[in-house]
């Protein structure tokens, strides 16, 4: 747990480092070919010559290729065209396409057959991350239309812009974009790394939901921006990245659902609320498993649920941490810092499908940065409830090893802690002191009890601050005291415990009228060979009995006599 300090530190320094990153890719690539586009729903029939005839005539509907264009994705796809806005540059060019489609882009080329581009393509082409990034050669698209298909992706179409930039600006910015993407993934999958380790160690749930929320956001990013494909390489998932995609974030919300209940302690600040986001944690995994089945009707019906109890999860976890967060719960304000800047996005993200927003091309990189930001915030968020649970519970070991009256150690906390001092050295000297307050029953009965714990929380006080702070004090029951003292020998044990006799005496706590003062009988035992805590214990308790018999007031060392070895009746 000392380490947290120090990773709190490293968690605030990666937030500047990803905003640089995020700043370089923004600034990158600003050198680009202008491009004007226009596009048509493919009908039966068309063909690539037709296509760029009407193109030509002007037939074709306009669209700024710079800008977000959201193109229907029917069962035939749409046609593009772009044209070039530049005089013949001999030079290799590249034409991106942002965000990556998740279905194929087939370029038609003026000589040579048509040649199909995918997110998930596992061949020597040249790769975009990111995006899509189709290789032109030199002097092929310098003034000459660009005419692609854009084919079905069997998913909702998510907007998309058109960049045309030489090779070294292309490889600039894909560089920029590489590095501001590892490390977000990078800072998310360490967050949870450490977070299962916590919740191995801790045993702790809470931990581990969040790793799986975690995992689970990179997932879905990683599908959305291709990164699972390029530059990871997994290749094995090409054809099942839409079920994988949407699996993932269903489970996210499963996971933050469950991971939001015992973070926030919803139970307790916002208990109506509880049974609804454990109810949603599960019926997310009962969608995905419709889904798998591959049932049509049950696939149907997963695909209508997910995308309404997607956006009505989301709000019921916002209002969630707003209410725990109102009736007092620190950790909900952590929750709500991170979740509601990736809610936003998320929300103007699926506004653009529907044609809004869409000059701010950057929300997608937005979203993974966020994400990054989210696990830092989330993460501190952990940090502080570990550090809160464990102050919790060194309070509450406290409370339950001292005596709520005195403020020492009760007997059950002294008996262990003597148990301790006794088994880790036995060659120690140890000198074991028993005391009893006298006349403390005539006290009581003359003066109340409330007189009486006055004087018992009095003695307590000065019995701690005469004796050292290794030494072992504690109440051993009504107005007995045991004190266990380190590396003395008799004879400074003796006198220890005289300047405690002398030390309450002077405190002139008085008993009655008659100028009794409350005073102490201490019973002094050293530990010998195979000495137990009981038995140094009772070889104490039988010293101070000598001493009530004898006066009180005083100290006396165990003796083997046969007057001591039957005690008398006890009184104060």
């Amino acid at each position: 747990m000392r380490k947290l300090g120090s990773e709190r530190r490293w968690l605030l320094a990666a937030l500047p480092v990803i905003w640089l990153l995020w700043f370089s890719l923004a600034t990158a690539g600003a050198n680009s070919t202008p491009l004007r586009g226009a596009w048509h729903e493919v009908t039966r029939g068309d063909t690539p010559a037709s296509i760029l005839a009407a193109f030509g005539q002007k037939a074709l509907r306009p669209f700024n290729p710079t800008l977000l264009h959201r193109f229907p994705r029917d069962a035939l796809g749409s046609w593009v065209v772009l044209q070039p806005e530049a005089a013949d540059v001999d030079e290799e060019r590249v034409l991106s396409i942002y965000p990556a489609p998740l279905g194929t882009v087939t370029l038609y080329g003026k000589q040579g057959p048509p040649h199909s581009y995918a997110m998930n393509d596992a061949g020597d082409a040249l790769h975009g991350h990111g995006r899509l990034a189709i290789r032109l050669a030199p002097g092929a698209a310098s003034s000459g239309p660009i005419l692609l298909k854009l084919e079905h992706s069997g998913s909702l179409a998510a907007p998309e812009r058109f960049q045309l930039q030489g090779l070294d600006d292309f490889l600039l910015q894909d560089s920029n974009w590489l590095a501001f993407a590892t490390a977000c993934f990078a800072v998310m999958v360490a967050m949870a790394l450490m977070a299962l380790c916590f919740a191995v160690m801790l045993h702790d749930m809470t931990f581990a939901w969040y790793t799986g929320y975690m995992l689970c956001y990179v997932v879905v990013q990683g599908v959305q921006t291709g990164f699972l494909f390029h530059p990871l390489g997994l290749s094995w998932l090409a054809g099942s990245e839409l079920l994988v995609g949407a699996s993932a974030t269903a489970l996210s919300v499963s996971f933050a659902s469950l991971f939001l209940s015992r973070f926030c302690d919803v139970q307790r600040y916002a208990p109506a609320l509880n049974v609804p986001v454990i109810a949603l944690g599960f019926a997310m995994p009962l969608i995905v498993l419709l889904r798998c089945t591959g049932i049509e009707p049950l696939v149907v019906m997963a695909q209508t649920l997910v995308n309404p109890v997607l956006i009505l999860g989301a709000l019921l976890l916002l209002v969630t941490a707003l209410a725990a967060g109102a009736r007092g719960s620190r950790q909900a304000w952590f929750f709500l810092a991170g979740w509601t800047p990736l809610l936003v996005l998320t929300a103007m993200t699926s506004a653009q499908t529907t044609g809004a927003l869409p000059s701010l091309d950057w929300l997608n990189d937005a979203s993974i940065g966020m994400g990054a930001f989210e696990a830092i915030v989330l993460s501190l968020g952990l940090a502080d409830r570990a550090l809160t649970m464990r102050r919790d519970r060194d309070q509450v070991r406290v409370l339950a090893d001292h005596d709520a009256l005195t403020n020492i150690l009760n007997r059950r906390a002294w008996t262990e802690a003597a148990n301790r001092m006794l088994t880790a050295n036995t060659e120690r000297s140890i000198a074991m002191l028993f005391l009893d307050l006298d006349h403390f029953k005539t006290l009581n009965d003359l003066q109340g009890h409330a007189a009486g714990d006055r004087a018992l929380v009095a003695v307590a006080e000065v019995l701690s601050n005469e004796l050292r702070p290794t030494d072992l004090l504690g109440r051993y029951g009504g107005e007995e005291f045991v004190a266990m003292l380190h590396d003395v020998n008799q004879e400074q044990a003796m006198h220890v415990a005289t300047r405690l006799c002398r030390r309450v005496h002077r405190m002139e706590i008085p008993v009655n009228l008659n100028d009794l003062r409350l005073s102490v009988s201490i019973g002094l035992a050293m530990r010998s060979a195979g000495d137990t805590l009981e038995s140094l214990i009772e070889r104490a308790d039988q010293a101070m009995y000598y001493v009530k018999l004898h006066g009180r007031n005083q100290v006396h060392a165990y003796e083997r006599r046969a007057d001591m070895n039957t005690p008398p009746r006890r009184s104060s």
